[in-house]
């Protein structure tokens, strides 16, 4: 079979590259075409675009590039009828593959969607496109069944989250060799995980590098995203004695005390890590004055959100500011709330649900298109 998938972002690129394994598994045959990075690359070497060309922020940012994403709609929309796939595979990146997913329904083609758009958070409405041009849904957070089914009237199917397979089955960090390797001492990590996209990283990193002289016992580290390059950091880690790390997220989180992490998927890795952390966003004006209004959700963190109730801190916007997030980063690292902390951890995961996700949707997609 061939099979076209679109992930826009890294967190993307991860799921996209353990479902491509696990369908290889399933259709030994299967020859793939996607729009990703580089993990989905290691997977297949038929690459139609790499996220870094993709990433736009926020209401302003996408506004000015509007030239620049019709031209990439119509790129993709070309590439797709060149390969002829068995299946379109969209993973959430929902701005640029729910278009995609209405031409791809008029054209005749076989739609499925691994990672569901937030539509839970803002802009229900977009549910009535998805019922409309998707064939199958594939979701991984147990409250996204309830809320298509229950309230949507749309049948979907909950296969477990992927981030549960992509730590279980990482290799383990020799934590000596890691400090050794990096230029790190024996104190206590704070680990920085300010984001992918260099408009939120230039706004996290401001605000999380302003504390550091008040920890001089524990070592603050940044975690680098795949997506930029060490150039760019540069310029925030210069005459500071914090660390960076390249692209090794997750050996970081394995022997972190606790994170500082913007909101996204970063918040739930660090999770189920059992990192303590403080979630943190601030978007530009015009940006954050939108989202306000469209977003109807409690929390903005995804652990929360599973959770049902604030398990981790988050500082929004204005509340995201040194005096703030110094007395957050104060309470995680005392040992009652460590402990708490660790407790809905825990309890996050089994929500999650077990092992397989990939397996789980691989399955599904494969058995689907013999049907």
């Amino acid at each position: 079979m061939k099979y076209y998938i679109i992930a826009g972002e890294a967190s993307g690129d991860l799921h996209g590259s353990n479902l491509m394994k696990a369908l290889i598994k399933q259709d030994v045959d299967a020859q793939f075409r996607f729009w990703g990075g580089d993990l989905m690359k290691k997977v297949s070497d038929n690459i139609a675009k790499h996220y870094k060309e993709l990433a736009f922020m926020g209401f302003a940012e996408v506004v000015m590039n509007l030239r620049t994403i019709s031209k990439n709609l119509a790129f993709c929309k070309s590439d797709i009828e060149n390969f002829q796939p068995d299946v379109i595979i969209f993973i959430d990146y929902s701005g640029f593959n729910l278009r995609i997913a209405k031409w791809a329904r008029e054209k005749g083609y076989r739609t499925n969607y691994y990672v569901s758009p937030q539509v839970w958070a803002s802009r229900a409405g977009r549910v009535k496109s998805i019922k409309r041009d998707i064939d199958s849904m594939y979701v991984i957070l147990p409250f996204e069944k309830e809320f298509y089914e229950s309230q949507h009237d749309y049948k979907v199917n909950f296969v477990g989250h992927p981030l549960i397979d992509a730590i279980a089955n990482r290799a383990q960090v020799d934590e000596y060799n890691f400090r050794a390797t990096h230029g790190l001492d024996d104190r206590p990590i704070i680990a920085l995980l300010p984001g992918s996209r260099k408009q939120e990283i230039t706004k996290m990193l401001s605000v999380m590098l302003s504390i550091v002289n008040h920890y001089p016992d524990y070592q603050f580290v940044i975690a680098g995203a795949p997506s930029q390059e060490r150039s760019f950091y540069d310029s925030f880690i210069k005459n500071t004695n914090v660390s960076f790390v390249d692209n090794e997220t997750y050996d970081l989180l394995s022997i972190s005390t606790a994170a500082l992490v913007t909101s996204g998927t970063a918040t739930l890795e660090t999770a189920l890590f059992k990192v303590p952390q403080v979630v943190c966003y601030k978007g530009g004006w015009l940006s954050y004055q939108i989202a306000k209004r469209i977003i109807t959700l409690k929390y903005i963190s995804l652990v929360n959100l599973i959770m049902d109730k604030e398990v981790v801190t988050e500082l929004i916007q204005n509340d995201f500011n040194s005096k703030r997030l110094k007395k957050e980063l104060d309470l995680i690292l005392t040992k009652e709330k460590r402990e708490q902390l660790f407790m809905d951890y825990f309890e996050l995961e089994k929500k999650l649900g077990g092992q397989g996700a990939s397996e789980n949707a691989a399955k599904l997609i494969f058995n689907s298109l013999k049907d």
